[in-house]
């Protein structure tokens, strides 16, 4: 498989003046945004959907002209508008142009049509990390510190751009050709220069303060995270409860009522512990040092930080594919044709996307 060309971060630099030049990088992008072309498809093979949500359709496609294979998301214009997600729209499709990190996902082209926008970007073929820990049950301390590390350094990045991700969950992290994570689906990603009020994300995910109603800023992400590592290692969020009462798990994440297994190493639980804190001014990520209290915690002890950003180490897992367009990870689906208005549709709404 063709090697994919990453940015190589030197070992020796002060990583906070790489994240300041990343920042400076994405800033840039953000503020010449590019409109969405008209959609000329033609150029597309389409060949099977990869996955179906609220808010549209996600479909493998090849470029006829070099072979290579993308993920196209595409969104209905009409659904947009009915459920008021315009905002958010446009919100992902500009911070999709504008991010570049080794664990994050971003925008190769945006095209719309009479009916729907187009988002194109890389295939992530290996699957979703919900699909591999379904299959694993759970995973080993070694596997998921070596996930959550890459997750860690994907929401310091997000959070140096002022960006807030809002929908941390196995679901929305690919796992690429070789093992590494990829964090996708940026719908719910916002630019924030303080605090956000709006209730949006995955219940089982959510920080006690989005409950709440208080306001809220990147300190909900580190929550999420805390989320993650237990479900990771557990196989299970720690807040599930066996029933659709969607009132109990609320009060259950606002008294962060939750119990390790027994499997967890005693570091693994100290570091969930210090993520699942309800009081803002003791949880980590959101302290005085940063994200650097989750790095140099000794849950992290082996992890090589600047051989894993230049994905220089063996991944605990690497899926087994037969190619660059191969799709067998993603689950199958009803093929469904899209049905273009010969008019086009809230050509107001979309003047500027």
């Amino acid at each position: 498989m063709k090697q994919d060309s990453v940015q190589k971060f030197a070992r020796n630099s002060d990583y906070r003046h790489t994240l300041n030049r990343l920042k400076a990088e994405f800033e840039r992008r953000y503020n010449d945004q590019k409109p969405a072309s008209i959609a000329t498809l033609t150029e597309y093979d389409f060949i099977r959907t990869l996955g179906s949500g609220a808010f549209g359709t996600v479909k493998l496609i090849k470029r006829k002209t070099s072979g290579q294979y993308f993920a196209i998301k595409i969104l209905s214009k009409e659904r947009i508008v009915y459920q008021k997600q315009l905002q958010h729209t446009t919100n992902e499709k500009q911070i999709l142009q504008a991010i570049r990190f080794p664990f994050v996902v971003n925008l190769e082209m945006c095209y719309k049509d009479n009916s729907y926008i187009y988002l194109v970007m890389p295939f992530v073929n290996g699957g979703e990390m919900f699909t591999l820990l379904r299959r694993s049950r759970r995973f080993s301390e070694a596997q998921s510190t070596f996930y959550g590390a890459q997750v860690a350094l994907a929401l310091e990045y997000l959070h140096s751009c002022n960006l807030i991700y809002r929908d941390l969950k196995p679901e929305n992290l690919l796992i690429d050709y070789r093992g590494y994570v990829k964090m996708t689906d940026f719908g719910f990603c916002k630019m924030i220069k303080d605090r956000t009020w709006t209730l949006c994300g995955t219940p089982e995910y959510l920080a006690p303060e989005i409950i709440q109603a208080k306001g809220y800023g990147k300190s909900v992400d580190w929550w999420s995270f805390g989320v993650l590592l237990y479900e990771m290692g557990a196989g299970y969020s720690p807040f599930y409860v066996n029933s659709a009462d969607q009132m109990a798990l609320f009060e259950r994440i606002c008294k962060a009522k939750y119990k390790f297994p027994k499997n967890f190493s005693s570091d693994l639980c100290d570091l969930v512990h210090h993520l699942l804190q309800t009081d803002l001014s003791r949880r980590y990520g959101n302290l005085r040092n940063g994200c650097n209290d989750i790095k140099q915690h000794a849950w992290f002890k082996s992890t090589n930080w600047y051989a894993l950003l230049n994905r220089e180490l063996s991944a605990p897992y690497v899926p087994k594919l037969e190619g660059p367009g191969d799709a067998s990870l993603f689950d199958v689906y009803d093929e469904q044709n899209l049905k273009i208005a010969s008019k086009c549709q809230y050509a107001k709404e979309f003047a500027e996307f």
